[in-house]
């Protein structure tokens, strides 16, 4: 199954006015998601290039198991991002 989550900073000017401590979050979260990448769950992620919102597709067992991952990725546990979860098809990608 593919899940589809999208994450959106607490506050609106989120890349105008980002910490160190939620930079240096930011990049764990980069990390957690190429760990995914990395073994072959990661579909997909990345953000918008206004900083509004990011994306991450992921291939997972079942929606328990990436709410679990969503609910640990450090840009959701460490307080920085708002989140979303959604069951998701992936109908067509480039090869």
């Amino acid at each position: 199954m593919d899940f589809i989550y999208l994450i959106k900073p607490k506050r609106e000017n989120f890349l105008d006015t980002i910490t160190d401590e939620e930079s240096n979050i930011m990049s764990e979260h980069f990390e957690y998601l190429k760990s995914q990448l990395d073994i072959g769950k990661l579909i997909l992620a990345g953000p918008v290039t206004t900083g509004k919102f990011g994306v991450v597709i992921l291939e997972a067992e079942d929606e328990d198991s990436v709410r679990k991952f969503m609910l640990n990725d450090p840009a959701v546990s460490k307080n920085v991002m708002n989140y979303e979860l959604f069951p998701f098809l992936v109908s067509l990608i480039k090869k």
